[in-house]
């Protein structure tokens, strides 16, 4: 895999040991709150308003911060202490792993150099999608928004690669697919690992673990999340004056030699990387 992350890196490179990077890993979890930890930390909210609020951000793209003021929850004032106290005790990675003893602060710098050499070439600064596309904007804002919602909504790290253009789709443990129409034509597709469907029903359930759940349900919620998705799409698309009309998701499980783009439909993969190892992909078929 191209994409990678520090500690997957450092790990490969045999600069660290799997066991420091775990350590490190265990370290920063306790030590960087979310928003609604930091906030309900210092008193200013409740489990119950984060819930609520959680779960307005499934049909609103707004950051929980920004939403929870909206809905009177937090005052500006205190989202601004919340946001300052969460800069303040921060612990990237690679201080993580200077503070489990993996290597020196000075070995650090030394490090993160050589990584953004290797990451350089797959890094890109925004969503860069193919020059002459039709509707450039709307598909940029689709990819967008897929992102914002596996952050906000599945709760996940994860790191993407370039936009590219493919020519077939390859096999997966399920495809959702949801096609949009309207003043666009086009079908949006998350296509996703038997790890990746697992991690997207523990956040739509709400379930710590998900082993004894049917695979129907399993794939309920993957279709959900393309649900969740493609309606803040259609949303944003209608503040934008273009038309965008979805209709229900569907299953689909590509065969080992993978799916033909159809004839008439330019095909964009959108590869997402997620921190623990799993992976998924944005793939849009549109309409030439």
């Amino acid at each position: 895999m191209a994409v990678k992350f520090f500690g997957q890196f450092l790990v490969e490179k045999g600069l660290v040991s799997r066991d420091s990077l775990l350590a490190a890993i265990e370290l920063q979890e306790k030590n960087n709150l979310k928003l609604g930890e930091m906030a309900l930390s210092m008193g200013y909210i409740t489990p119950a308003d984060i819930e609520r609020a959680h779960n307005a951000q499934m049909s609103k793209d707004m950051k929980l911060g920004d939403l929870l003021v909206e809905m009177g929850i937090l005052s500006a004032t205190q989202l601004n202490g919340v946001i300052a106290r969460q800069k303040e005790t921060h612990l990237y990675i690679g201080e993580a792993l200077v503070q489990v003893g993996a290597f020196s602060a000075a070995d650090l710098q030394v490090h993160l150099d050589a990584f953004k050499a290797d990451q350089a070439r797959y890094v890109s600064n925004g969503i860069e999608l193919p020059v002459n596309l039709p509707n450039n904007a709307i598909w940029e804002m689709t990819a967008d928004l897929t992102y914002k919602m596996i952050t906000r909504v599945l709760d996940l790290q994860f790191r993407t690669e370039k936009c590219a253009v493919i020519s077939s789709i390859a096999p997966a443990c399920m495809l959702a697919a949801m096609d949009f129409s309207g003043d666009v034509n086009a079908r949006y597709m998350i296509s996703v690992s038997e790890g990746m469907q697992k991690s997207i029903a523990r956040a739509i359930l709400s379930e710590p673990s998900v082993e004894n759940e049917p695979v129907e349900v399993l794939e309920d919620t993957v279709m959900e999340f393309a649900n969740v998705v493609c309606g803040n799409v259609a949303a944003k698309a209608s503040q934008m004056g273009i038309v965008m009309e979805i209709n229900p998701p569907e299953t689909l499980h590509p065969p080992q030699e993978g799916l033909p783009v159809p004839n008439g439909f330019t095909a964009l993969s959108f590869p997402i990387h997620i921190m623990d190892g799993d992976r998924m992909e944005l793939i849009l078929l549109i309409k030439d």
